[in-house]
């Protein structure tokens, strides 16, 4: 149990911290830029929230198995694989929250700031990612939920070996294959709604002090 609950954590929080400058970006894109092409754009960053995620999990063994274009990066069945399978199903969430920060911004802020000469990168730094802080916090953990409980993606991916990417949904899957499975599976489901359950009251909690913070 120890094993499956640290891989799980493990490869939750790699999710997150892979996704989170490329989610910093769309949703700063998505938000603030004026472009042909953002209704695609849009349609794509949110994908994986409607498509299955055993689809996304085989879009990612063609892209990196060894006979795929970026197989060379060794990332299909392992570790890491797993963490970039978790990071893609869950990337929608974590821009979602961001986004809906990005534009709550006081357009003014940002113009007075471009009008004392400060520059876009400075601005974005200094005054629009402070200020969408709690949408960002909020995305974080939305997405380490989500990958904690990650399943298809992750399975079809990276598979479900101990001690590398058995997480707690594949360990749950795998015991109610066997049939003296049952009490085994009941510890996992357990366990996986203990710490969906943190997750979510640990980010609220977050939420409500950094909202309280910058009040």
């Amino acid at each position: 149990m120890t094993e499956v609950v640290l891989t799980s954590l493990g490869v939750a929080a790699l999710a997150v911290l892979l996704s989170l400058p490329f989610a910093v970006g769309a949703a700063w894109l998505l938000a603030r830029g004026r472009f042909r092409g953002k209704v695609l754009v849009d349609a794509i960053v949110h994908l994986p929230l409607v498509l299955p995620p055993v689809v996304t999990g085989y879009g990612l063994l063609l892209l990196f198995s060894s006979a795929g274009p970026l197989g060379g990066l060794g990332l299909a069945f392992s570790t890491a694989g797993a963490a970039v399978a978790a990071a893609v199903v869950s990337f929608p969430l974590m821009v979602r929250p961001l986004r809906q920060a990005f534009e709550a911004i006081d357009e003014g802020l940002l113009v007075a700031a471009a009008s004392l000469g400060a520059q876009p990168r400075r601005v974005f730094w200094t005054i629009a990612l402070p200020l969408a802080r709690p949408g960002l916090l909020a995305g974080a953990v939305l997405a380490f939920g989500r990958s904690l409980g990650e399943f298809g993606a992750t399975i079809t991916f990276a598979g479900g070996f101990t001690g590398g990417t058995r997480t707690l949904p594949i360990a749950l899957h795998n015991a109610l294959q066997r049939p003296d499975g049952d009490g085994e599976a009941l510890a996992f489901a357990a366990v996986s709604t203990a710490l969906a359950l943190a997750t979510v009251l640990g980010g609220e909690l977050l939420s409500r002090r950094q909202r309280a913070a910058t009040a």
